[in-house]
C-alpha cells in the first residue's frame, strides 16, 4: 500500500472555501480560522457559531446554494454538505482547477485528508487512519490527550525560549547539543506540571549555571553577544574570560 505524504501547510492569508453550514462544516471552518486562513462559507443556512463568525467578519458567508464560480481562486476547498450530489459537484470543480479538495466522509473524493489532531500550543500530533475509521482516530487522539497534557504548551514555549538563548550564547557544539538534550528531559515536563508559575525561573537558573560551568571547562569561550536582563528579574551575564 502506498503511503500518503504527511506535511504541515501554512494557510495564513490563504483563501479557503467551505461548502456547507452544519456542525461538521463548522468544525472545518474553526480549524481553518485557527490556521489563519481567509475563509469563505457558502450555504443557505449555517450554525449560530458560523453566523457569529460572519457577523464579526472572521469569515465571509454567502447565504445561498453553491455555484461553480465560488471555488475560483481558492487555495483549498472543503465540501461538507449533507447532499452527496452537491459534494460531488464541488469535488469535480475543484479537480478541474487542480485545487486541494476534501469531501467529508468520502476518502475517494479527496486529494488530501484532515487528520484528528492533538494540540498543545506549539505541539501538534496528527492521527490518520487514511479514512479507514475516523472513530479509531478519535480514540487514539483521546489516549494521546491523556499522555500529553496541558503542561506541554508551557513546556514547549519555555524550550523554544531557552533554545534561542543557547543559540545566541553557546558556540561550543558539544555543550549546545548537551543542553538541547537535557531540555528534552521529563524533568522539565514534570516541573511544568508541578510548578507552572516558577518553572521558567527554575529553567533559566539551570541554564545559566550550565553555561557558566561549560565556560569554565572550555576556558571561558562559550558566550557571545551583549549583556541583557530578563523582564522577570532573572539576570543573564556573560562569563568573564578565564586567564
Amino acid at each position: 500500500m502506498r503511503q500518503p505524504y504527511a506535511m504541515m501547510i501554512d494557510l495564513r492569508g490563504k483563501p479557503c472555501l467551505v461548502v456547507g453550514g452544519g456542525k461538521v462544516a463548522g468544525r472545518k471552518v474553526k480549524t481553518l480560522i485557527d490556521a489563519g486562513a481567509y475563509v469563505k462559507v457558502v450555504s443557505p443556512a449555517v450554525t449560530p457559531m458560523i453566523k457569529y463568525w460572519a457577523l464579526s467578519r472572521t469569515v465571509e458567508w454567502f447565504a445561498r446554494p453553491y455555484q461553480k464560480e465560488d471555488g475560483a481562486g481558492q487555495f483549498l476547498v472543503v465540501a461538507a454538505t449533507d447532499d452527496p450530489d452537491v459534494n460531488r459537484t464541488v469535488y469535480c470543480h475543484a479537480v478541474m482547477r487542480d485545487q486541494w479538495i476534501n469531501v467529508v466522509d468520502q476518502p475517494g473524493l479527496c486529494n488530501f485528508t484532515i487528520p484528528s489532531v492533538v494540540t498543545r500550543g506549539r505541539l501538534q500530533i496528527a492521527i490518520s487512519t487514511q479514512g479507514a475509521s475516523p472513530s479509531v482516530a478519535k480514540k487514539i487522539r483521546r489516549e494521546l490527550e491523556d499522555i500529553y497534557g496541558e503542561e506541554y504548551e508551557l513546556y514547549l514555549d519555555l524550550v523554544h525560549e531557552m533554545r534561542q538563548k543557547i543559540q545566541a550564547r553557546v558556540t561550543e557544539k558539544r555543550l549546545r547539543y548537551r543542553l538541547y538534550k537535557e531540555l528534552a528531559s521529563d524533568r522539565w515536563i514534570e516541573a511544568c506540571r508541578r510548578n507552572p508559575d516558577g518553572v521558567r525561573r527554575e529553567m533559566a537558573e539551570w541554564l545559566e549555571n550550565m553555561m557558566l560551568n561549560g565556560a569554565k571547562e572550555k576556558g571561558g569561550s562559550v558566550a557571545c553577544g551583549r549583556l541583557w536582563q530578563e523582564q522577570d528579574e532573572v539576570s543573564w551575564h556573560l562569563p568573564k574570560p578565564i586567564g
